[in-house]
């Protein structure tokens, strides 16, 4: 039972809640009161405990109360509960968000705060659209290049909230030809930084404190990061003595903002119809207003709060991966203290070499995380840039800044990975019908210049020149698809976009062999292998299987191979699936008929191939003196202990063997049957104990299929066999066998 005691404090809570609700905006009272009952019923279900003062001191970690009301994370006053927020809502919201409508009523109504800015924004921006107009009218097409640089510089002379809106104008191929692109992506936050003094009276004014250095003692005396949007200090906690970053939004920053959002809001309607008359169908205003929201979140600091708890519980049980902590009792909307962490960036190379650092490790692990947040469970980082992560001294990766997060749904993220398999297997109408199903282009779109386009402009992804396969020259290249032909790019894709964009980048600048697609690879075969959801087996069939049906062995062991280097991939999980949904199908008759041939085919030629050359071994073994015994022995130990190993530093090569030079070289088929069973035995989740594998082959011994299958394939083997046996002992030349799956397989070889 809760106590009278909890019980006020709960009611206490609340109407605070309520009181904070009211002076932003007019709530309906019965909202109110549903409201106040969903988070009555959910403290009381999970038995939440709320932290007082003397359990506060010991642990700073707020307790979090989930609610089906609340949105987001949000702090209320001294109780330090913190409300996350809804249930479903999968990125914070700011408790202040962003409304295009309501910020033109306000502002169209003080004439004296924007006209100056007004004027200042639409020079350099009239000047720059009156050269591409010119350019137009006079087909200058050579001067693309040129009205790209001065975009840019034009841009990023006019402040912070005019370049965020230039970077995220970077990751939309829809709307920019690549040059604009490649310049756009040149803009970085190069801002003064603002007094101390300031600063420091507004995390006064936000914590309720009178002192700072009550509270905070700083390590340095200057700020050790500033941005657009805010700096950052390094300090120490009076309380308890933690090293934390202090991290302190501009005054005024977002009355700035929302003036910058509103003149750029009304200038995109004016391009909106150049670029009609230009018969380019582009919403600039609704791309504004995806700005306004994103930006909205970042700098409201309640909501990176919540957005960084998220992904600490997500991910910072992965591998190698720190996500530090948040002082919520310490944290408002417009201050963020964290867990101070040392570490030097990724692109610091003599502290990589000072603390033995292998890069490429970093690289893999910052990829297998990403790829991770992106394809599994949707909430991703979307600015994964060198100021944003940090190695640590024991070789773990740090991330930093949730300021800007993103999410894709299941969908979205089934679609992304259908994408890649169709890229694969350069099935173009499939692609462009994926397209369409995510609303990346209107119905009714003539798809067939489409499906061209993509032919001509995409490489052959699994056979591509390592200088060609990188993600950059993909999305290039999609890029001037999607801004030729009428696509309309959703959020979730700009942000994966971004995200790849920027992490290749980052990935190049520490290991200039890093390539995102290559590495991102086994990841997606690991899914496409171990994943029972219909659209991922639709992608293996796809990848596995010929339209007709016949399986595609090798690219099935190109599959194996390929996920046998993906974090926390299982080869038995993926063999588990592969038998449940394919072999021990209703409709597997066919698929048993083809393995059974192929079986037998492989054994019998493994047997042939293992004869001879166990022949030319013993030739090659033939012991004359002890110097020749010696030789031999150390080539017999060096052939048990061959194992396949893909060159890392060669892609492409064929696998390469420890084998020694006494021996002869292992024919084609005993180098593919030692390759199968490395990936059968290959390291997991669970190890390479064999005897893994003992509930798989009961699974399959059940089967009366199976079984039937087996016989046939043993007694074709036999009669295989026994036909070479017979043939070779009477003088005749070799049998030929035929592909049917009868019994009677022998056929009479004819002289020509």
């Amino acid at each position: 039972m809760i106590s009278l005691q909890r019980l006020l404090f709960i009611v206490g809570g609340l109407f605070c809640i309520e009181v904070s609700a009211l002076s932003s905006t007019t709530i309906n009272p019965t909202s109110r009161l549903q409201k106040a009952r969903l988070l009555l019923e959910e403290y009381t279900s999970s038995e939440a405990l709320l932290l007082n003062n003397t359990a506060a001191a010991e642990d700073t970690s707020p307790n979090a109360v989930a609610s089906s009301a609340w949105r987001n994370g949000h702090l209320v006053g001294n109780d330090k509960v913190v409300t996350r927020w809804s249930q479903g809502v999968q990125v914070a919201e700011p408790v202040k968000r962003y409304d295009p409508i309501l910020a033109q009523q306000q502002l169209f109504r003080q004439p004296t705060k924007w006209l100056v800015r007004n004027v200042q924004i639409a020079w350099p921006l009239g000047w720059w659209a009156v050269g591409v107009i010119t350019d137009y009218v006079f087909q200058e097409k050579n001067n693309r290049r040129k009205r790209a640089e001065q975009l840019r510089q034009a841009i990023s002379s006019l402040g912070p909230a005019i370049i965020k809106a230039g970077q995220a104008l970077s990751s939309r191929p829809d709307l920019l030809p690549a040059e604009y692109l490649e310049e756009l992506q040149k803009l970085q936050d190069d801002v003064p930084r603002f007094p101390n003094e300031v600063a420091f009276r507004v995390a006064c004014e936000e914590l309720g404190i009178d002192d700072f250095e009550s509270v905070f003692l700083l390590e340095q005396e200057e700020p050790v990061a500033a941005a657009s949007i805010g700096q950052v200090y390094k300090a120490r906690l009076q309380a308890n003595g933690d090293v934390v970053a202090l991290k302190i939004q501009r005054p005024n920053c977002e009355q700035v903002i929302a003036l910058d959002l509103y003149i750029l809001r009304w200038w995109s309607g004016v391009y909106n119809r150049i670029f009609q008359i230009l018969q380019r169908d582009i919403d600039l205003q609704a791309v504004m207003d995806d700005f306004g929201e994103l930006i909205y979140r970042e700098i409201d600091y309640i909501a990176e709060m919540s957005n960084a708890q998220r992904f600490q519980e997500l991910y910072a049980g992965v591998r190698d991966v720190f996500v530090p902590r948040v002082y919520s009792e310490l944290t408002t909307s417009k201050v963020l203290t964290m867990e101070w962490v040392d570490g030097f960036r990724l692109t610091d190379q003599d502290s990589l070499q000072k603390y033995g650092l292998d890069k490429s490790a970093l690289v893999d692990t910052l990829v297998q995380c990403t790829l991770k947040q992106i394809l599994e469970n949707g909430l991703f980082h979307a600015d994964p840039h060198a100021g944003n992560l940090l190695a640590t001294p024991d070789g773990r990766l740090c991330y930093l800044d949730f300021g800007m997060m993103s999410y894709a749904a299941q969908n979205q993220r089934n679609g992304f990975l259908l994408a890649v398999v169709h890229i694969v297997n350069r099935d173009w109408a499939a692609l462009v019908q994926l397209y369409v199903q995510l609303g990346f282009i209107p119905e009714g779109t003539d798809l067939e210049p489409i499906q061209v386009a993509l032919e001509r402009a995409l490489p052959d992804v699994l056979n591509a020149d390592i200088t060609e396969l990188n993600f950059k020259n993909v999305i290039n290249k999609l890029g001037d698809i999607m801004y030729t032909y009428p696509f309309s790019l959703p959020p979730f894709y700009i942000a994966i976009i971004r995200c790849l964009g920027v992490l290749e980048g980052l990935a190049i600048q520490v290991d200039p062999k890093s390539r995102i697609i290559s590495k991102a690879y086994p990841y997606i075969a690991s899914r496409v292998l171990t994943d029972p959801q219909d659209p991922l087996q639709e992608a293996f069939k796809r990848l596995a299987f010929t339209p007709e049906g016949s399986i595609r062995t090798e690219r099935l062991e190109s599959l194996l191979d390929q996920a046998k280097d993906a974090s926390g991939y299982d080869v038995t999980a993926a063999l588990n699936l592969l038998v449940d949904k394919y072999l021990l199908a209703p409709d597997s008759d066919r698929l048993l008929e083809q393995m059974s041939d192929q079986i037998v085919q492989a054994v019998d030629t493994l047997g042939m191939e293992t004869v001879q050359y166990l022949a030319k071994a013993g030739q090659a073994l033939a012991i004359n003196d002890e110097v020749a015994a010696v030789r031999a022995f150390r080539s017999i130990q060096q052939l048990l202990d061959a194992r396949v190993r893909a060159d890392s530093e060669d892609e492409g090569d064929s696998p390469k063997w420890e084998t020694s030079l006494e021996l002869p070289e292992m024919p084609p088929t005993m180098r593919r049957s030692q390759k199968i069973l490395d990936l059968l035995l290959s390291q997991s989740a669970e190890g390479s104990d064999p005897a893994k594998f003992v509930p798989l082959v009961r699974k399959l011994i059940q089967d009366e299929r199976i079984r039937r299958s087996a016989q046939d394939v043993v007694a074709r083997v036999g009669e295989r066999v026994l036909s070479r046996s017979l043939r070779s002992t009477f003088g005749l030349p070799p049998p030929l066998f035929g592909k049917a799956s009868s019994l009677s397989t022998v056929t009479e070889d004819r002289e020509k």
